[in-house]
């Protein structure tokens, strides 16, 4: 039975086509049968990313592996203006498709959509990367103005905990919810230690576990266009000039697996760089 991830997260900019395809690329390289849902219909970061990854693997001639991409409809931009009940039709008919895959991994929009809580009903794993701000720590709990003291869960934790709450009462079994400390600077701020104690806090209330996400590297900029992530880079693929700092960007992509549970596709041989 194949696993599902889905990354979410209702703020926009957090980066969670970024998580969404360092992780495909990882599992991919680690011999994992992956199939890849986008429901951000309009933008559809992540499905533009796998397509590319194609085109720029047949111009270049070059063998990398592809998950089994699954678009919802012949055309999304126009499935987003279609009512609530096609959409969601559209959703269960595209999921079918995904057979004889070890994980599915849906991509969600930034925002409280029909399709997005739809797809936190199915997932078995639940991965939130958030940047190191009260601005996205505000979608998971809220602190008092005066003390900055944690004072409840917010929106989307009561979110999850509703998918949580409804996975264990039909399946008999909760889902996993990992959230990502994402594109942190290098040095460490007054401010990035107040948002970590205050995770730390909410982490035991609305039952989340925390981990590192992906630092704001230009390797990963760089990478985005050609379909590739540092998963990929070898002797043979190399768009770009490599340095150190592809060196470290791999370690975070071991580091990030391991986090969300997936310590058994981080192998020497999917992160060694040749």
């Amino acid at each position: 039975m194949s696993s599902v991830i889905v990354i979410g997260n209702e703020k926009g900019g957090a980066g969670k086509s970024t998580i969404a395809v360092h992780v495909v690329t990882g599992l991919l390289h680690a011999g994992a049968k992956v199939a890849v849902m986008d429901l951000d219909l309009r933008q559809a970061s992540t499905a533009h990313f796998f397509e590319n990854r194609r085109t720029w693997a047949t111009a270049n001639q070059a063998d990398l592996p592809h998950p089994q991409l699954i678009r919802l409809s012949a055309n999304d931009v126009a499935l987003a203006e279609l009512p609530t009940e096609e959409q969601v039709a559209s959703f269960e008919a595209a999921l079918a498709q995904a057979t004889d895959v070890d994980f599915i991994l849906i991509d969600t929009p930034g925002g409280h959509t029909p399709l997005m809580r739809l797809a936190h009903g199915r997932a078995d794993l639940v991965v939130t990367p958030m940047n190191d701000s009260f601005v996205d720590f505000d979608m998971l709990g809220v602190v008092d103005p005066v003390s900055l003291e944690l004072k409840r869960p917010s929106l989307y934790a009561l979110t999850v905990w509703e998918a949580r709450k409804a996975k264990a009462q039909s399946q008999g079994r909760s889902l996993e919810w990992v959230v990502l400390r994402n594109r942190l600077g290098v040095a460490e701020a007054r401010n990035g230690k107040r948002v970590d104690e205050r995770l730390t806090a909410l982490s035991k209330r609305a039952g989340f576990h925390l981990g590192p996400g992906l630092r704001d590297r230009v390797i990963y900029r760089e990478l985005f266009p050609f379909g590739l992530t540092v998963a990929d880079l070898s002797a043979k693929v190399r768009p770009v000039p490599m340095g150190l700092q592809h060196v470290a960007a791999r370690q975070e992509l071991r580091a990030l697996m391991h986090s969300i549970g997936l310590s058994a596709y981080t192998g020497d041989e999917l992160l060694a760089a040749e």
